[in-house]
């Protein structure tokens, strides 16, 4: 069997009314996406330029020891800075001298806006350029926001990836440019994929070394990894680059239709697709199946965290047999998420926004099984007896494509196993 499954008759819940909601919000802010995006680049560091409050959260999302070495830091904005009695942009460009002195290993030097630095409107994007021509040509200065005042945390790479876009090189070439952070040995297991069907050349973005940027141009074709990527997505757009429209690769479904619009695009046939797919579409439909077992016909209800949201929502009821109530999203880019609403089925209210107490309102009515949500939701709902899962865990965890898919149904199968188990104990 090498066909996806067929698209539903109706447009699914593409057409579907959104919920807008605008209130109280809780979610991490961007710099947590520092965390991956410093591992992914190892010849990259990640200057915040911020308060003490943005070094303790970015030393306690990574767990960084103190005799640690890491790949990012805080430029700590004293209350002198604050107060406009000093100029930061001297102390700034002392400390990137003093930092590129000591790590003479770093080629790509990131400024990363916060909350305090935009409150007083330090302009990072002229510091940017003023730092690049002056540790020109062994470090290239690149500047986002990491800011969480408007934004989720997952926006934080999607900053990141944008504000790399315009500084690629051009490309005149006609190239596959798979776009987003995956670990390295997901990203393997895509590029194996590719290869096999005969697609090349293919290039990254991020690429993991600043010597292996790719080129983008008016032949680049782009396939992104990640729902959150609108920025990255409008920025390449205006490059020349061209986005091939598909669900994103999560699950044996979501993974297989991925790589089936891939292969249309570069013309790849029937058999080829078969020969390349079947076996590890085998595998992920039975390591799925393993999970499903314990979620089929069970309830869930996602809260607007992580962007991911349509598209595990669309995993866990076609492919775990499961109900959605709700899929709260932070934000919805409806062309992106396009093609996954058009296979999740009709019925649960999409939601985009967060008003953290309504939302809960309507947790607490349904009553739903599995309840995907920020970690300062998690301890209240178990507390109410409500099981969740740590929407986090999600983006830290590799789950995308084949080899994860079994993975990925785990992660939600898992809460309810021990749920099953305490209440058996209780009983006893």
């Amino acid at each position: 069997m090498t066909e996806g499954r067929p698209l539903p008759a109706s447009r699914g819940c593409r057409d579907a009314p959104v919920l807008k909601e605008r209130g109280q919000r809780e979610v991490f802010c961007g710099l947590t996406g520092i965390v991956w995006l410093h591992r992914k680049m190892p010849d990259a560091f990640f200057l915040v330029v911020g308060s003490r409050t943005c070094a303790h959260l970015l030393q306690a999302a990574a767990g960084v020891m103190i005799f640690a070495e890491p790949r990012f830091g805080t430029a700590i904005l004293e209350e002198k800075d604050l107060a406009g009695m000093a100029d930061a942009h001297e102390e700034l460009d002392r400390e990137v001298a003093r930092l590129l002195s000591r790590r003479p290993d770093i080629r790509r030097l990131f400024l990363v806006g916060s909350c305090p630095s935009e409150v007083i409107r330090l302009d990072l994007a002229r510091a940017a350029e003023r730092l690049s021509r002056r540790h020109a040509p062994h470090v290239a200065v690149v500047n986002f926001s990491g800011s969480g005042i408007e934004t989720t945390f997952t926006e934080g790479e999607d900053a990141c990836l944008a504000a790399m876009v315009p500084g690629l090189p051009p490309a005149e070439g006609r190239e596959l440019l798979l776009v987003g952070a995956l670990p390295d040995v997901v990203e393997d297991q895509a590029l194996r994929l590719l290869s096999g069907l005969g697609i090349g050349p293919v290039r990254v973005l991020p690429a993991r070394r600043a010597d292996g940027a790719p080129g983008v141009g008016p032949q680049t074709v782009y396939a992104l990894t990640q729902p959150f990527l609108g920025a990255t997505a409008a920025a390449l757009d205006r490059r020349g680059a061209r986005r091939i429209a598909a669900p994103f690769p999560f699950g044996e479904e979501g993974t297989t239709l991925w790589l089936r619009a891939i292969a249309a695009e570069f013309g790849v046939s029937d058999e080829t697709f078969a020969r390349v797919t079947d076996a590890p579409r085998a595998r992920a439909r039975k390591a799925v199946a393993a999970a499903a077992a314990t979620l089929r016909g069970r309830s869930v209800f996602f809260l607007p965290d992580s962007q991911l949201e349509i598209p595990l929502a669309r995993f866990l009821v076609r492919e775990c047999g499961m109900e959605a109530v709700e899929v709260g999203s932070p934000y919805i880019h409806a062309d992106l998420a396009g093609p996954d609403l058009d296979l999740l089925p009709a019925g649960p209210v999409i939601s985009e926004g967060q008003d953290v107490d309504r939302q809960l309102d309507r947790v607490r009515a349904a009553r739903p099984d599995l309840t995907v949500c920020g970690l300062g939701l998690a301890n209240p709902l178990e507390a109410e007896g409500l099981t969740t899962k740590w929407a986090i865990e999600l983006v830290f965890t590799p789950i995308h494509l084949y080899d994860q898919a079994g993975d990925l149904a785990q992660l939600f199968a898992r809460p309810l196993r021990r749920r099953n188990l305490l209440r058996l104990e209780a009983a006893e």
